[in-house]
């Protein structure tokens, strides 16, 4: 499969990583102390994260040149755009735990950290599998247009924290309190360690996220086997995706025909792979840096077209999917306390 052959050095590789752990950092320290984070908080982050993004592809540009960067931004939209749907389903997640606001950072925070390493495993054992079997573009092509013909069709199935494998695993090896003990994920009860209420639904956040992982590298390995950009596009758009949450989770509802476009962004990904291993060979960056804006921006529109004048649904606090005590699916989470006051349980203690 022919593609960018830079490779980049090792103390690159380590400088990226030595900025990616300081950006968590000063985020993490930003948000030390569990609040709401309001619309205009998520639109200040949001953009500083959106600005890092792009500015590491200038940084490429002048590295490697303009076909480099145009493959890094093609990769880092197609990644951002599938993040959206990601927010969907933490919606769904908190709803169902009933998590409330001031503690979903915390969550997204450690899921984002799971998730840029699950993404970096799969990256480099994708990129191996297309290096050395050209077949495996035909299953990864397959893969990605069924996964599109799925989103397209079924986008509205409701999503079961309880009932994923991962998340039954969890409560029957871990000790788990179906309670909330303010923000933490372990606690002492009766002297032994226990698992709260926010480490389920963080599990959850994680155990939903492996399946993202896997369409959204796929996607990005349909623009470039080059293992470095693919890396950077999804570490650039994940780490914002938890301001991306604070600022579009109230705006979901208008979103109806989004997932149609991103339907539309990974059969398109799945058949430019599939290209890449035939006589046609592989697409033109430009012309697939354009189909990605283009759809993203047609599905933006229709959507927002669609939904004009429509009320938003509100309920109490800021009226987030995902607040808590908002939302149909808190009121069938695994405790009722799981709406309300995430206060402690009697005779336990923090660890």
């Amino acid at each position: 499969m022919n593609d960018l052959t830079f490779t980049a050095p090792l103390w690159v590789w380590a400088v990226l990583t030595a900025a990616i752990g300081v950006m968590l950092a000063v985020d993490l320290l930003a948000h030390r102390d569990s609040h709401v984070i309001g619309f205009r908080e998520a639109s200040l982050w949001s953009a500083g994260w959106i600005a890092a993004g792009l500015a590491f592809g200038l940084i490429v540009w002048a590295w490697q040149g303009g076909e480099a960067a145009s493959t890094y931004y093609a990769g880092y939209l197609i990644e951002k755009a599938l993040s959206i749907d990601n927010i969907f389903v933490f919606a769904l997640v908190f709803s169902f735990f009933g998590v409330p606001d001031a503690y979903q950072h915390k969550v997204l925070f450690w899921g984002v950290i799971g998730a840029l390493g699950a993404r970096l495993v799969f990256i480099f054992i994708g990129a191996e599998l297309l290096e050395i079997f050209f077949w495996t573009a035909y299953l990864f092509g397959a893969f990605l247009i069924w996964t599109g013909y799925k989103m397209a069709v079924s986008h509205t199935t409701e999503v079961h924290p309880d009932r994923n494998p991962v998340v039954r695993l969890v409560r029957r090896i871990v000790p788990t309190d179906p309670t909330f003990h303010g923000d933490r994920f372990i606690v002492r009860v009766n002297g032994h360690r226990t698992a709260t209420l926010l480490f389920v639904a963080l599990v959850a956040i994680e155990a939903t996220d492996l399946v993202f992982a896997i369409d959204s590298v796929a996607a990005v390995l349909a623009i470039t086997t080059n293992t470095f950009l693919v890396w950077t596009a999804n570490a650039f758009a994940i780490l914002g995706l938890r301001s991306l949450y604070f600022l579009l989770a109230g705006l979901l509802r208008r979103f109806r025909y989004l997932h149609y476009g991103l339907a539309v962004l990974l059969a398109f990904a799945g058949v430019k792979l599939i290209l890449s291993e035939t006589p046609v060979g592989k697409l033109p960056i430009p012309v697939t840096l354009g189909f990605i804006v283009l759809t993203i921006t047609v599905s933006i529109v229709w959507s927002m077209a669609a939904t004009r004048g429509e009320r938003e649904e509100s309920g109490t606090g800021n009226g987030r999917p995902g607040s808590g005590g908002t939302g149909d699916g808190a009121a069938d989470g695994p405790d009722a306390t799981a709406g309300g006051d995430p206060g402690r349980s009697s005779g336990a203690q923090e660890g």
